[in-house]
């Protein structure tokens, strides 16, 4: 391939490559030419034009296929454009030629239609360089386009329309020739030429004017003759065409009525038109009404579905404005449609007529319509529906029949009526909560219109009203409540209207069964009220006989409706339905039959009917509440449904007597049966399987049914993959819902609601706008047919056997069309039952059941139908998957293959090859790789032929299936398929759309099955490669979207394998074209592989995007048709999510949206921020946004508002025609979100986000630096914008990001203004945001998110002045009111678990706030009080606003009362709901103070999301009001408001001990319950307020007492902490542990030392007793799970080891340990291993003596081990926080009082001696740790000499080892080290213990002597080195005090020398450095000092040695001389000072 990479074609390689790979040589040639020709340099492309047009034109006639010739004809063209032009005329007369011969052979073909498309792409280039020599060539291409096939016409009408694109108005001459010849091609047989004419008459319209003034009527006249007999894409074609035209007649291009005078057509006569098509079709005109009403014939369904996409094209061409202004013609005109007789002949008729007319509406007012007009629209469709119902109330009230008309009039206003109601309902829904002007406002009188259609006499009518409210209750929940009081009110009102019945019954089902939609749900009461409204209907229902079917109807409507509201409710009816179910059905076969004998036709409507309703409620039961199913209840279920069994079979005798109307009631019930027990588990009516198979089989096989009625269930039984035989595809189009009337099997596309009123409350299906139940016919087949496939895997062999000769015997007696319909249906059902066998996991059965079934099946693979064809296809695969038998798999592949190899009829060739792929995907490529070869080697061969292009589909679609099924099996035939789908694509013409699109199938198939392999370099590999990417090439260049989806999903498994050789340079402009194609499906693919490709390189992504939307903007090429602005390809994103309505197509686009966001944001931040502000900014203007408070800096915001002005007018100046929708709130709802993202993503990245000073000084440095912190106001605008918003999902975005923000710049300093916070200027915005949250109407969620708001804002500390946290925190207040009012407030609106929500919300807020002033309120406590200065300084230094230390707590103090009651209950209420399920009983059966039982389930979530900082907050209450006493004087008032009144009662009688023990054991149990196993999903502030509590509640003396009496709840708890730890890795939380156990520790003690007191005191003088006392008793036994230091030991040793690893003997001994060097521990962890070693150290006072010495080993071993592993060397010489805790620790217990238990000495003095030698061995200098800290290691040694005794520690080994450690550190090299050395020697020796210090004195004091000595040769040079000479100086001062008198002068004589020894000849002491001055100074003192302490001895030292005296003198002299200098210079710097400063000037002078 890359020989052909050159710009001359390289012929040499060409000559050498097979015939075969020739066209994919000078393809892949063509494609580098094309590219490389735009980009190369002129004078190269001159050199060599001549050699190249050669190359080209030579081409032509080496007939290349369609792609090749596509090509050829472009570069062509791009040569001539860029080079010279001579031979243009050359090149075209030769093409021309080539169009005129007369060679009509199938060879020469290729070649003139290269000649075509090469004068198209000329003149499209060119245009009018060409000059005069188009109408020769026009007339060549007309004249050519009568005498060619089908291929050709297509070709020459592509040219015709490149040819007007290029020449513009200049070809005005041929315009008509042109016209005339196409317009007769509209009818072509070829629907790929019927395109072809349409959109070359399309580009014809833009410049010939006739034909939207003269021939207007002509031409809609052959449009829709076109659209007759129609396909997908010629429908799609025509209806462009035709709306275009439309739309151009009514508002003319500019530039043609200048030109010419032309008349316009009005919109009347333009709509008329149109309206002509939808009723009569292509069949003439409308003459006179008269004759319309003769001419029977209905129109196509065809034409009517492309009249209605011409509709929509001519509105949206026309643009929105358009539609805006003229909304109220355009509705009555569709209205009127629909009211036509022609348009509603048959009752189905009526529905598709119907849903052409929604569609419009639809496709208009929801896309082309912005928030605002479409509320407007909504006004218009309300006028609409009223002026309608105004004309049927006055025919129902013209009681003398003055309308002849009117009963006409009525049954034709129901089909405007279900239009209207039905576009209104989706408007509504997709508006949401920004409805509600819609609904408030009193003229339009939205809800008071549709209720009135309730009593509208049409059912269809009533159903579409009561759709249309439960639209609107979901859009604005708060409408649900007040909706359902006024139906029942209306019920009870109107009982004996049948249409008020039946109208407002619907109205309340429908709204129960929008409930689920509403998160907040409905009060609970309802349920009831709705129960006792059905049970009186159906009971008074007999007593009057017109109203019978009505009440009998409505009542079990209601029930069924109630089930969907769920277990929780239904519960409560349970018992009361049962009854009724059974009471509706006779109890015996007795009651049957007596029963059958009476009773008239009417009776038994009403019975059947009433059944049928029975059995749907109990459907809707069994649906919606499975949780209730228990076998009790399966078992009293069955007792009715085995009554309608029985009853089913007497059915049609009783028809027989009363006559056929019966028959719908009856299929009813059998509908309903059926329904129910596919829902069952066939287990539980197995007795009944005979007859209820009977039924169903007859059912389906249409034994009692003389219309052939299909199922509908076949395409979905159907595989998914198999749509492109079946064109179910089309479900996947804009236009589904219209194209669905189009589909084969009957009644496809007619779903209604008045086909089945249970689907008003039943849910949505997916992607359904409204319920669209089928006709009752095909309903209960398809039931049946359900059915049948759950029950069959349960029957037995012979049955199976039985039904399936039967079904042969069906399809062999039935004829005809018939004989279509039953065979469909049979496979259907034989379907659906081999899947229940797959799901089942059961086999088909013996040989003669396969048999049979075989038969059936292999029967129906050569059915001229192709649906029956895919589903014997199918069927056959999920026979030899549920078989799974080699043997019988083989002999099936073998029937195929025999078939394939002599059948030569396409109907059995593609039959079977589908049959050959079906086995390979159900068996899967280990169960069918030997078949494999064989499989491959005939679909091969059958893709190859020709000649039947529907042959070559279905063998191309079944080799796709075995690559995809056949994995790595299949590598060895890749090659071979590659080569054949290449050639194919190069060769099969473009019209066989299908073939094209399975090769794109297999091509992706083969993709992925090379895979990975793909990255190789292997020269078989590049190939394989370069083949994939060459056939993704040609995909992508082809003109059907589905082809060119499919290219794009190779590319992006490519991509997805091999990302280095797929070229996103040209991929992703690629797709952002396609990001505005008119076909979903392409649109889908294009977002996919975007959303894959932004995964690993969005910047890339973008940067392509953006260079395509400037290259487009440049005006170059203006085919590219983009929506990509300034804002990039994000922007057009966004843009999207406002126009589609497709789930998947709208969750890749979020996908892709959040890809680029994780990647991008950080780095354009501004960019980002931008396009979420736009999106934010465009809220709707109903009612006006809320204004934005901004109170500072007013000059700079009128600014920024002024660019946005200019901002948002910018974007709309390019196309005022059709400005974009405003973003819709869904869209804005997404920007908000993506605010959160990048607050979260910005927090990840950098701190300097979130530091104003670092931002600034960045933004200096680099201006294009870009930080959040510089953006704070337009964070805080947006989530102010999106917290007032109208809609409700927006408002609570919005709150959530304006928590974040809060959150995240609470504490970022404001640099100009030191000690305030940069949000503090945005109090205002803040407060304004919160305040509307908290208006009485607004939904619970909201205000509950909003109290979590206010909170985090107080208790952020931003705002410091309390006047202006006043307005925040009044919100508070009057929600705290709100609570307080208790349960029954009057006028509720959602369930009570919505106020369980919002009550706690507030509960929860108060107690954050509360933990926060405590806090703030601590702190001030513990800070040192400042002393007073003097007024005037104390404010300019503190601003007056400061808070006094407690001012927080004063805002919460009043309410405290009440909270802490409110609080408690709170706990008390969450404490009884966190009871296991076996406890329920306990539960209070009237709920708890926040919940009713009935919504228990979801208030247990609620409580969930709050207990936590409320259990902290009464912690913090308990403790500081010592558990409450001062509530006990007042505890009246505060609990009157309290609701827990009956609680209440209970607890004022209880005395202060016992509710002291119930908090207790209320805050304990709550805590220990939750940390024994808190939720992986459990936010750790969970974790860290129950922890934190727990620690404030045993601050308390009440708490601690408590605890410690209960020695096992203490166990618990340190258990229960132990497994926290385990589970959770926060050192935070670590940290908290252990102060909780501190405190449970210190609680033992006290309780300890309390017994001791009091035995003391029993016992005076009996020590022994005390010996016992404390844990380990006499014999020092600890238990564990009883021992409270047990449990504490396993905490705390747990989390040493978890620190230090190292400790634990186990890891250090194991073989694989590698040695850790000691290392400093990070901060956290010191702290914990300080924390943890210091509560070790208390532990032995717990115990008993003998229980001391129990966990004394352990202690000591770990605390020397902490020490050995933490001391380390720091920079500063600081001891680390573990190591100060572990001496001090050592200190603790050397010196407990246990040495003084006699009984223990040997052991204790064993345990001291073996810790010393530890810590000896642990100091012992070591090349291993050279940072080992000495002086931590000394001063333990040191500890343990000064704490013990002589006898333990004076053991010689141990002496010396001391010893040879203080001489090793006398010794160190480091001054600091000998320092401590000094000074703890010191300590040594004056150890009153003689016998312990005496030998270290003599060991130790000559050492000291000589380096004290040497110092006077190396005088110190640093402060250290003269801080050591000064600590051994003073030791040896001390040791002259110590010694006795007659040593005195010996040890003088050492001390004195030495010292004046260090002093400095006066001559030198100028010169001396600062060190050596003060070794001089200190000196002197000394000895100025020992002279007069011991003056006889120094006398004698001093007179000893005349040079010691006289250096000594002078010394003192020089002293005595400079002090009287410095007394001197001291005086005359007083008296400057006195003198007035201003004296000092003059001095200078």
């Amino acid at each position: 391939m890359e020989l052909a990479h050159s710009l001359l074609l390289n012929e040499e390689a060409l000559a050498q490559i097979t015939e075969a790979k020739r066209p994919v040589f000078i393809f892949e040639w063509l494609r580098f030419l094309d590219k490389v020709l735009v980009a190369a340099n002129k004078v190269d492309v001159k050199e060599k034009q001549k050699k190249l047009v050669e190359q080209l034109t030579g081409l032509i006639s080496s007939a290349p296929g369609p792609p090749t010739r596509k090509l050829l004809a472009k570069n062509l063209a791009t040569l001539y454009s860029i080079g010279d032009t001579f031979t243009v005329f050359q090149t075209l007369d030769k093409c021309n030629d080539i169009i005129r011969s007369k060679d009509d052979t199938t060879a020469y073909l290729p070649t003139k239609l290269a000649a075509v498309a090469c004068v198209g792409a000329f003149y499209e280039k060119m245009g009018r360089m060409l000059g005069s020599s188009f109408p020769d060539t026009i007339n060549n291409l007309l004249k050519a386009l009568k005498s060619a096939e089908s291929q050709g016409r297509g070709e020459i009408l592509i040219s015709l329309q490149k040819v007007l694109s290029g020449l513009g108005g200049a070809a005005a001459s041929c315009h008509r020739d042109i016209y005339k010849n196409a317009r007769s091609l509209l009818t072509d047989r070829s629907m790929a030429v019927r395109c072809a004419v349409a959109k070359c008459l399309l580009e014809l319209q833009n410049e010939a004017v006739f034909m939207w003034t003269t021939e207007l009527e002509n031409m809609a006249t052959v449009c829709f003759k076109a659209l007759e007999g129609s396909n997908y894409g010629v429908r799609v074609a025509v209806a462009k065409h035709l709306g275009t035209i439309m739309a151009t007649a009514l508002m003319p291009k500019q530039a043609a009525v200048m030109r010419q005078n032309v008349k316009r057509s009005t919109l009347e006569e333009v709509l008329e038109l149109m309206a002509t098509g939808f009723l009569r079709g292509g069949s003439g005109f409308l003459k006179s009404g008269g004759e319309m009403l003769k001419g029977g014939g209905s129109v196509s369904r065809e034409v009517r579905v492309g009249i209605t996409q011409a509709y929509v094209v001519f509105v949206t061409t026309l643009g929105g404005q358009w539609l805006e202004r003229n909304f109220a013609t355009f509705l009555s005109h569709v209205l009127d449609l629909v009211s036509h007789p022609r348009a509603t002949q048959t009752h189905v008729e009526a529905v598709y007529s119907r849903r052409c007319v929604s569609f419009m509406l639809r496709a208009t007012l929801g896309g082309l319509l912005g928030e605002k007009a479409q509320i407007a629209a909504g006004k218009e469709i309300c006028q609409a529906i009223s002026k309608q119902m105004r004309a049927v109330e006055a025919v129902l009230n013209d009681v003398n029949g003055e309308n002849k008309t009117g009963a006409a009039d009525v049954s034709a206003s129901q089909h405007v009526m279900v239009c209207a109601l039905k576009e209104l309902g989706s408007l509504v829904q997709s508006l949401s909560a920004t409805a509600s002007p819609l609904i408030q406002e009193p003229s339009i009188g939205l809800i008071e219109t549709v209720t009135s259609v309730l009593l509208h006499p049409s059912l269809a009518a009533r159903l579409a009203a009561a759709w249309c409210l439960r639209c609107v209750a979901v859009a604005l929940p708060y409408q649900l409540t007040p909706l359902l009081d006024r139906c029942a009110e209306r019920i009870n009102h109107l009982k004996s209207s049948p249409e008020a019945v039946s109208g407002y019954s619907f109205a309340m089902a429908a709204l129960l069964g929008g409930v689920h939609q509403c998160p907040l749900g409905i009060p609970h009461s309802k349920g009831k009220l709705v129960v006792s409204i059905a049970e009186d209907l159906l009971r008074t229902a007999a007593q009057n006989s017109r109203l019978s079917l009505q009440r009998t109807q409505a009542g079990w409507l209601l029930l069924g409706a109630l089930m969907t509201m769920g277990p929780s409710l239904v519960r409560y009816h349970l018992p009361k339905m049962l009854l009724l179910w059974r009471n509706v059905f006779p109890r015996s076969q007795k009651e049957l039959e007596a029963e059958k004998a009476r009773g008239d036709s009417f009776t038994w409507q009403v019975t059947l009917e009433g059944r049928a309703g029975a059995l749907c409620a109990m459907r809707s039961f069994v649906a919606h509440c499975p949780e209730l199913l228990t076998e009790d209840i399966i078992r009293r279920l069955m007792t009715p449904i085995e009554c309608a069994m029985t009853m089913i079979s007497h059915v049609p005798a009783i028809i027989k007597v009363h006559g056929a109307h019966l028959k719908a009631s009856a299929a009813m019930v059998r509908l309903r049966l059926y329904d129910i027990l596919a829902l069952l588990p066939p287990k539980t009516y197995e007795g009944s399987f005979n007859a209820l198979l009977r039924e169903l089989v007859a059912e389906f096989t249409l034994t009692d049914n003389s219309s052939n009625t299909t199922t509908s269930l076949l395409r979905s039984l159907c595989h998914y993959d198999d749509s492109v035989l079946m064109g179910s595809w089309l479900q996947e189009t804009d236009h589904k819902s219209i194209e669905d009337q189009l589909q084969p099997n009957s009644a496809s596309g007619s779903g209604a609601l008045e086909h089945d009123p249970s689907s008003i409350y039943l849910r949505v299906p997916v992607g359904e706008a409204i319920p669209g139940p089928l006709p009752l016919g095909v309903s209960v087949i398809d039931a049946s047919v359900a059915l049948f496939g759950v029950v069959f895997p349960h029957v037995s062999f012979k049955h199976r056997l039985q039904m399936l000769d039967h079904f042969a015997e069906c399809i062999k007696q039935a004829k005809g069309v018939r004989q279509q319909a039953v065979q469909l249906n049979i496979f259907t059902a034989v379907l659906s039952a081999l899947k229940g066998l797959a799901e089942n996991k059961s086999t088909l059965g013996p040989e003669e059941v396969r048999k049979s079934a075989l038969a059936l099946v292999m029967g129906a693979l050569d059915n001229p139908n192709p649906i029956l064809r895919c589903a014997a296809g199918e069927a056959l695969g999920r026979m030899a998957q549920v078989v799974g038998e080699a043997t019988f798999i083989a002999r099936m592949a073998q029937t195929s293959f025999d078939k394939l190899k002599s059948a030569r009829d396409v109907v059995s060739r593609t039959g079977h090859s589908l049959a050959l792929g079906c086995l390979h995907r159900y068996v899967g490529g280990i169960g069918s790789g030997q078949h494999l070869k064989t499989s491959v080697s005939i679909l091969l061969a059958l893709a190859q032929d020709g000649s039947s292009h529907e042959v070559q589909t279905w063998a191309l679609h079944s080799l796709a299936l075995i690559v995809d099924s056949s994995g790595p099996m299949y590598r060895g035939y890749v090659e071979p398929t590659l080569s054949l789908v290449l050639t194919l694509l190069l060769t099969v013409p473009p019209s066989h759309t299908e073939v094209h699109q399975c090769l794109g199938r297999c091509l992706g198939a083969l993709i992925t099955t090379v895979g990975p392999e793909l990255q190789g370099n292997g020269a078989t590999i590049s190939t394989i490669r370069s083949s994939c990417l060459v056939g993704c090439a040609i995909m992508q260049d082809h003109s059907d979207s589905l082809v060119q989806a499919a290219a794009i999903s190779c590319l992006q498994q490519l991509h997805m394998f091999a990302p280095r050789h797929v070229n996103l340079s040209s991929l992703v402009p690629c797709l952002c074209v396609h990001l505005c194609s008119s076909h979903l499906l392409l649109r889908r693919a294009a977002v996919a592989c975007l959303r894959q490709l932004t995964q690993r390189e969005a910047s890339e992504v973008c940067e392509y995007a953006m260079s395509l939307a400037k290259k487009a903007g440049n005006g170059k090429d203006t085919a590219i048709k983009l929506n990509i602005t300034e804002t990039g390809l994000e922007g057009a994103l966004f843009g999207m999510l406002d126009h589609e309505t497709d789930r998947k197509l709208c969750s890749d686009i979020h996908d892709t949206l959040g890809h680029m966001l994780s990647s991008l944001a950080v780095k354009k931040l501004s960019h980002w921020l931008k396009l979420c502000k736009d999106v934010l900014a465009a809220t709707t203007d109903i009612g006006g946004a809320v204004t934005f408070e901004m109170e500072k800096d007013e000059d700079s915001e009128k600014k920024d508002e002024m660019d946005d002005d200019i901002m948002f007018t910018g974007l709309g100046e390019d196309d005022k025609s059709k400005p974009s929708v405003a973003p819709r709130w869904v869209t804005r709802v997404f920007a908000a979100d993506c605010l959160c993202r990048i607050l979260l993503l910005c927090e990840n990245a950098d701190k300097a986000h979130f530091d104003l000073s670092t931002a600034r000084s960045t933004r200096a440095k680099n201006p294009k630096g870009d930080l959040l912190v510089l953006h704070l106001s337009d964070l805080i605008r947006m989530a102010f914008m999106a917290a007032t918003d109208h809609s409700n999902q927006l408002r609570m975005a919005g709150l959530q990001a304006l928590e974040d923000i809060i959150k995240r710049f609470a504490c970022v300093p404001e640099p100009e203004f030191p000690g305030h916070v940069i949000l503090e200027q945005y109090q205002a915005n803040v407060g304004a945001a919160l305040r509307p949250a908290f208006s009485p109407d607004t939904p619970s969620d909201i205000t509950a998110k909003a109290c979590q708001v206010c909170s985090t804002w107080i208790g952020s500390g931003v705002v410091s002045d309390l006047n202006d946290l006043r307005r925040v925190h009044n919100l508070l207040v009057s929600s705290l009111d709100k609570v307080q009012a208790g349960k029954d407030s009057s006028s509720q609106l959602y369930s009570e678990s919505a106020t369980t929500m919002e009550k706690l919300a507030v509960l929860k807020a108060w107690a954050e706030v509360y933990v926060v002033a405590m806090k703030i309120k601590k702190e001030a406590e513990s800070k040192p009080v400042k002393p007073v200065r003097s007024g005037d300084e104390d404010d300019d230094d503190l601003g007056s606003d400061v808070l006094p230390p407690d001012s927080l707590i004063t805002l919460v103090q009043p309410e405290l009362p009440s909270l802490s009651q409110l609080w408690l209950a709170m706990l008390r209420d969450y404490a009884l709901l966190t009871l296991p399920t076996e406890f329920s009983s306990q539960l209070p059966p009237d709920g708890g103070a926040f919940y009713t039982p009935e919504t228990i389930d979801t208030a247990r979530l609620h409580y969930r999301n709050s207990w936590a900082p409320v259990l902290h907050a009464v912690a913090l209450w308990l403790s500081s009001t010592g558990f409450g006493t001062c509530e006990q004087k007042n505890v009246s008032p505060a609990l009157s408001k309290a609701p827990a009144l009956h609680t209440g009662a209970s607890w004022t009688a209880k005395t202060f001990e016992e509710s002291i023990k119930d908090r207790m054991h209320l805050m304990l149990g709550v805590s220990i319950e939750f940390l024994c196993f808190p939720r992986p999903e459990e936010p750790i502030e969970h974790v860290m307020s129950c922890l934190h509590a727990l620690s404030t509640l045993l601050e308390s003396p009440t708490a601690r007492t408590h605890i410690a009496e209960d020695q096992l709840l203490a166990v618990e708890l340190l258990n229960v902490l132990h497994r926290l730890l385990l589970t959770r890795d926060p050192p935070a939380v670590q940290l908290q542990v252990t102060a909780v156990v501190q405190e449970i520790i210190r609680a033992a003690q006290d309780h300890v030392q309390q017994q001791i007191m009091n035995k003391g005191q029993e016992e005076e003088g009996q020590r022994d007793s005390q010996l016992t006392l404390g844990e380990g008793g006499e014999t020092g036994e600890l238990v564990p799970g009883n021992s409270l230091v047990f449990a504490a030991m396993e905490l705390l040793v747990f989390i040493l080891i978890r620190h230090l690893p190292q400790l634990n003997t186990r890891v250090t001994e194991s073989p694989s340990h590698v040695l850790i060097r000691p290392q400093r521990l990070p901060e956290e962890s010191a702290r914990l291993v300080a924390n943890t070693v210091s509560i070790l150290a208390e532990l032995p006072s717990l115990c008993s003596p003998a229980g001391s010495m129990t966990i004394l080993p352990t202690i000591l071993f770990l605390m020397t081990g902490v020490l050995r592993e933490t001391a380390v060397k720091t920079a500063d010489n600081s001891a680390p926080t573990s190591v100060s805790a572990a001496l001090q620790g050592i200190k603790t217990i050397i010196t407990s009082p246990l040495a003084r238990v006699h009984s223990l000495q040997t052991q204790w003095t064993a345990l001291v001696r073996s810790s010393l030698a530890s810590v000896l061995e642990d100091s012992q200098p070591d090349e291993s740790r050279p940072d080992m800290d000495d002086i931590s290691m000394l001063t333990a040694i040191t500890l343990f000499l000064l704490s013990g005794s002589n006898e333990l520690v004076g053991v010689t080994v141990l002496q010396k080892g001391c010893m040879e450690r203080f001489r090793n550190a006398l010794n160190s090299c480091d001054p600091s080290v000998q320092a401590r050395c000094y000074q703890l020697l010191l300590s040594v020796f004056q150890h009153p213990s003689r016998p312990l210090c005496t030998p270290y004195i003599h060991a130790l004091a000559p050492l000291m002597v000589e380096k004290l000595k040497a110092v006077e040769q190396s005088r110190p040079m640093t402060a250290a080195e003269l801080q050591a000479v000064q600590e051994g100086i003073r030791v040896l001062e001390n040791l002259v005090g110590m010694g006795e008198e007659q040593n005195r002068v010996q040890l003088v004589a050492l001390l004195v020398p030495t010292l004046i020894s260090y002093l400095l000849d006066e001559n030198a002491i100028p010169s001396a450095s600062q060190v050596s001055k003060g070794l001089h100074d200190f000196a002197l003192q000394n000895l100025m000092r020992i002279g007069p302490l011991y003056p006889a001895a120094f006398k004698k030292v001093i007179c000893a040695a005349p040079e010691l005296k006289t250096r000594l003198e002078s010394a003192v002299r020089a002293n005595q001389a400079s002090s009287k200098a410095k007394d001197a210079a001291r005086k005359a710097q007083h008296t400057v000072q006195v003198a007035p400063t201003i004296k000092l000037k003059t001095n200078f002078l």
